[in-house]
């Protein structure tokens, strides 16, 4: 049986999603720490434009799917303010970025059980 590349993509959008949460929360960790910035990593959009998918044939009848590769935190390009000790983390958008992350997980979560159930209908047949 070959890999299905929806589960691939939610494994790797999953992925992102950790790293995006633990961006989050050392930013929310340091939000009083003198000169510290914020960190951020780059949307799920743009990974996924940046990664090439190449069909690798060993076989003329096999292919495979290269995964996502992981991306690590970087500085938040537009800090919304910056406080006089020279920390740039704001709680607001911490708990805005962390909703999106809940939400987005959520939503990965609910795509890959349905599809799920849909393969086990069609592998099994209707009840």
């Amino acid at each position: 049986m070959e890999p299905i590349y929806l589960f691939d993509l939610a494994t790797s959008q999953q992925h992102w999603l950790a790293v995006r949460q633990a961006a989050v929360a050392e930013n929310v960790a340091n939000a009083n720490t003198p000169g510290y910035v914020a960190k951020d990593v780059a949307p799920f959009d743009d990974v996924l434009q940046q990664t090439q998918l190449q069909l690798v044939s060993t076989n003329p009848r096999d292919f495979s799917l290269n995964p996502l590769s992981s991306e690590d935190a970087t500085k938040d390009a537009s800090p919304w303010e910056v406080v006089p000790s020279g920390n740039s983390v704001s709680m607001e958008r911490e708990m805005l970025k962390a909703n999106a992350v809940s939400r987005d997980y959520s939503m990965n979560t609910a795509i890959v059980k349905s599809f799920a159930q849909m393969f086990t209908v069609g592998v099994k047949g209707s009840p």
